[in-house]
């Protein structure tokens, strides 16, 4: 649908619902302007529950939206501390209800138990979304909410009663897929360079090549957030998997010759207070029924993706356990480190996280020392057992959830400053096969069970650096294992 259609239909929306206010301020229970503002959010809060007429509902509701623009950051956060400690389920009530059910189990009771057992302050949220604007009111509200929770953990409450409608008002069903191009109005493509938190857009030039023709773009959209994207994935059009970001995001245009494989290199959620909603899943998913009918060359579909956790992850292990590195891989990055005869000898980990540091990759000798353990360990982390050593990489999790197997790793993939700091440069590619996908997300959700390739196996099983005899300082390469995991990716 475009994009005016549907901003058109929200703005009919709004007008109604405004009438509707309109016509019920007469009968509704608004309190008077003179009391302080918060005093007044509060009063028009517990007078949501009290009205029983549409009209006097909606006219509250825009009412109590009004005063909340208004509030200060100080009275925001005793309102949300407000909309947490109050309007909870009756204890005498529940308590009843809940003894009722056990001794007799039925659908009924069942029923009622839920009944009561559900906090009024979901009926003044869902009151409150009513209103023209609700939805981004309490979409911002949350968002808000979200920044303060660890400090504030009596905010859970709010917090789960919020998701928990969320999860209901964003359900897949009420989503839009739209493609967003060149054509798309400004101020959502203004949206788009706001919301990439995977490659910054450098600006208008930059969002263009990633719009042009061998370029695709997605979003979700909710009739509730006119002009507002949800989440957006930006895919290019390749020949064969591409290993490196820097190369797709350079100013060169033009579709590569006979393209085959459809990279997802980005994807962005765009609102903060929409957190641990799942769209992602289903965008991708929907994205690749798109190109396939749009694109029937296009025969693989593959993210190239960062791996954010890696260097935190390394870095404590490192610093926990002194059987980090192999002996050939101790022995090739000391070689690169002498120290002055009777100087303590450092072990092989302080030295190669001295060494990953500043622009190592560019020294030749150094970034051949560090290959082959980086590569090993990087394979090991987004393929490890949960031992304690922390949870699976985020973007891992979300890619071998949704059923995508772990493809490649590439070395280098991604020298810029982000890339480095999180994870040396490594990128990988998860590959969603469409014959697979169900069987891997099962092998996943049920076991933890990582689906990989048999080029990723050879990287965890990698064969010892032996360096040849009589070649003093010779810095051994990476024997035998695939090109497609060891080598630097060709741009």
């Amino acid at each position: 649908m475009p994009i005016d259609i549907t901003l058109g239909a929200r703005t009919w929306i709004e007008r109604l619902w405004s009438s509707i206010a309109d016509r019920g301020r007469p009968y509704a229970d608004v309190p008077g302007i003179a009391r302080p503002p918060l005093v007044r959010a509060e009063l028009l809060a517990r007078s949501l529950l009290s009205e029983r007429g549409e009209a006097s509902g909606a006219a509250v509701a825009r009412e109590l939206l009004s005063v909340l623009h208004d509030l200060n950051t100080e009275d925001r956060a005793a309102f949300r501390q407000f909309l947490a400690s109050e309007f909870v389920p009756d204890e005498a009530e529940l308590r009843a209800a809940a003894q009722a059910y056990l001794e007799d189990p039925s659908a009924a009771r069942a029923t009622t138990l839920f009944e009561k057992a559900e906090p009024p302050r979901q009926e003044v949220l869902r009151r409150m979304n009513m209103a023209p604007g609700g939805t981004a009111t309490l979409v911002e509200l949350r968002r808000e909410l979200l920044q303060v929770l660890k400090k504030q953990p009596e905010l859970k409450p709010l917090d789960t009663d919020l998701h928990h409608l969320f999860s209901s008002w964003f359900n897949r069903g009420f989503l839009e897929l739209r493609r967003i191009d060149w054509d798309t109005p400004a101020a959502i493509l203004e949206k788009l360079i706001d919301y990439e938190a995977v490659h910054e857009i450098m600006g208008w030039d930059d969002l263009r090549r990633r719009l042009a023709p061998d370029r695709r773009c997605f979003a979700f959209f909710h009739r509730a957030l006119p002009g507002e994207p949800l989440i957006f994935v930006e895919v290019a059009l390749v020949k064969g998997l591409a290993g490196a970001i820097q190369p797709l995001l350079s100013p060169v245009d033009g579709a590569a010759p006979g393209f085959d494989t459809a990279i997802f290199y980005s994807i962005s959620n765009c609102q903060d207070g929409l957190r641990g909603i799942s769209f992602g899943n289903f965008l991708i998913k929907q994205v690749v029924e798109e190109l396939k009918a749009e694109l029937p060359q296009v025969k693989f579909f593959s993210t190239l993706s960062p791996v954010p956790g890696f260097r935190r992850w390394l870095k404590r292990r490192l610093e926990r356990s002194a059987d980090v590195l192999r002996p050939e891989e101790e022995a090739a990055i000391l070689a690169l480190h002498p120290v002055e005869e009777g100087a303590e000898q450092p072990t092989g980990a302080a030295v190669l996280d001295a060494m990953a540091s500043g622009e190592w990759w560019l020294d030749p000798a150094k970034e051949a020392a560090l290959r082959p353990p980086l590569l090993r360990l990087v394979a090991e982390y987004l393929t490890r057992p949960n031992t304690g050593m922390g949870n699976i990489d985020p973007v891992a999790r979300f890619h071998l959830g949704n059923g995508a197997r772990l493809e490649r790793i590439n070395w280098l993939g991604n020298t810029a400053p982000r890339g480095m700091t999180e994870s040396h440069g490594i990128m990988v590619n998860y590959l969603y096969d469409p014959d697979s996908i169900e069987a891997n997300h099962e092998a996943f959700t049920r076991s933890g069970a990582v689906a990989r390739s048999a080029a990723v196996d050879a990287m965890l099983a990698l064969p010892a650096l032996v360096p040849p005899k009589g070649r003093s300082g010779y810095l051994p390469r990476l024997l035998g294992g695939s090109s497609d995991t060891g080598e630097k990716p060709a741009a």
